[in-house]
């Protein structure tokens, strides 16, 4: 059986309502750790990152948030052996997340899926056509991808 790893999430920033008059607007952070075999954890980032977002965007853009981060978690699990690392920055204009991996340096690319494929090879297709950003950056041990979306709360 494998050793579940630790999990740490660490949201620094303030929130809307923590600034101070004339204060100016600091970007907030969310960060958590998941494990290779933690598979279940997909839905606990998906809630993590609902929470985080909740006074600080929109209904419609945390709703994209959520699916676009279940799919970069989900393909950082079931690409590499070693986890992945969310990191969520948010501020008045827009928001960043991160999915970062350390082991694979293969640099994904959306493909078009045939029939056969059911569900599997979707999800950068959604990524690419829900944020307003994305982009996969090489590291020198593995990869980050990443997506945006801008617009904030209303």
């Amino acid at each position: 059986m494998a050793k579940r790893q630790k999990r740490t999430t660490v949201v620094e920033g303030r929130g809307p309502r923590g600034r101070r008059p004339g204060e100016a607007s600091q970007p907030a952070r969310m960060r958590r750790r998941v494990g290779h075999a933690e598979r279940s954890a997909v839905g606990e980032v998906r809630r993590e990152l609902r929470e985080f977002l909740r006074h600080r965007s929109g209904q419609e853009q945390t709703d994209a948030a959520e699916l676009l981060v279940s799919e970069l978690v989900t393909n950082a699990l079931i690409h590499t052996r070693h986890g992945a690392v969310v990191i969520a920055t948010a501020t008045s204009a827009r928001l960043r997340v991160e999915v970062q991996d350390f082991a694979s340096e293969d640099l994904p690319a959306p493909y078009v899926p045939n029939a056969d494929d059911g569900t599997h090879g979707r999800g950068l297709i959604l990524v690419r056509s829900l944020a307003d950003a994305w982009g996969v950056e090489a590291q020198a041990l593995g990869k980050t991808v990443w997506f945006e979306l801008h617009g904030g709360r209303p």
